[in-house]
Parts: structure tokens; sequence; C-alpha cells
């Protein structure tokens, strides 16, 4: 496994797949004004993966889905529910999220996969700790493949 950090572009990524920090999935997408990186991802995607997302059932704390990457050059795009119901993050779910992200990248055969700071932007934690919390996570885990930890600049 490779981990790498740096700042950027997530969508910029030349990897199979990238990660969007998402919510629980109880609110249909077309419901919510998606910011961050799921309003960047909207935009530039298209409604496609979102269409897909709300087809699927309430995502746990913590926990990931798969979807196609609309209109990316990416493979995939794994969204994680790092956000509980009150739009707030913890380090349980950064934890939970990058371990269920990287566990389907893993199934899916993914040899590369970017993620973006969980949780630092709506979900309150802040950029420095989400950060530290996603690279434990990334050296505990099994995962053989290309990480890459993209600070939206």
């Amino acid at each position: 496994m490779t981990i790498e950090v740096l700042k950027g572009d997530l969508l910029d990524q030349p990897v199979d797949a990238i990660v969007n920090a998402w919510n629980r999935n109880i609110f249909p997408w077309w419901l919510l004004v998606p910011q961050g990186v799921s309003g960047a991802i909207r935009r530039r995607a298209g409604s496609g993966p979102f269409r897909e997302l709300a087809k699927m059932p309430m995502i746990p704390l913590g926990g990931a889905v798969v979807t196609g990457a609309g209109q990316l050059p990416h493979r995939a795009i794994i969204h994680v529910a790092g956000i509980n119901l009150c739009w707030r993050s913890s380090e349980f779910a950064i934890r939970q999220s990058c371990l269920s992200a990287l566990k389907i990248a893993g199934d899916h055969e993914f040899s590369s996969i970017a993620f973006p700071l969980i949780g630092a932007g709506t979900g309150g934690i802040g950029p420095d700790l989400s950060k530290n919390l996603m690279l434990q996570e990334f050296e505990k885990a099994s995962y053989r493949g290309l990480i890459r930890l993209v600070e939206y600049t």
C-alpha cells in the first residue's frame, strides 16, 4: 500500500475510485443542495451517480456504497456516510468511513482510490483532526493499492 497526501482537486486525481463524503442517504439527493465534494461531483459527473444512490437503502453511519462515476473518468464513486442525522461528524464516523470505503475498493479490485477530508467541512471536525484520523486508519488497513488523501485547494 502507498499513501499520498496532496493538495488539489479530488475530481482531477487519476485513480480508479473517488470517495464522496455523503450523508446517511435518508434524504433524496434532489431535496438537498449538494455542497463541498458532493456539489463538485454533481456539477462534473451529472446526476447519474446520485440517481443510483437514491435507489439504495439508508447507509449506516460510517458505512459506504458504490455507484458509477457518471461523466467523471473514474471507474466508480464510493459514497461514505461520514455525518450523523444532526449533520455532524465524529471520530467513529470518520474512521469507519475510511475502512468501509477501502473494503469496497478492495472488493472491486480498484488499484487506487482518492479521499477528501471526511467530516472537515459540514461535519465540523476540522481539517487537522480529520486528516490525522484518516491517516491512522489508512496505516492499519489491509488495502493493497494507492491511497490518495486530497486536501482541496
